[in-house]
């Protein structure tokens, strides 16, 4: 039996980045932040801030949800109910 479905952040960065031929060092610089967290945004690994967020979509002049995305995950199963 399904129980819930988990909500994952997905995101356009490294594709936003490369249309305007940025390195992740310069577009950490422009919104102060590391190269090395642009490249866990990028991978998936690190969910940024509401604030990291509209900076990354202010810096590529489009709408944060343009970039940023909730899919929807794997679903749960309850074991439990199929004994």
């Amino acid at each position: 039996m399904k129980k819930r479905e988990d909500m994952k952040l997905q995101n356009r960065v490294r594709e936003f980045r490369a249309k305007q031929r940025l390195s992740q060092g310069d577009l950490g610089k422009a919104i102060g932040s590391s190269r090395q967290t642009i490249s866990l945004i990028e991978r998936g690994d690190y969910a940024p801030s509401i604030v990291l967020s509209l900076k990354i979509a202010q810096i590529f002049g489009a709408p944060v949800e343009e970039i940023f995305m909730l899919v929807e995950g794997e679903e749960e199963e309850d074991d439990e109910d199929e004994e």
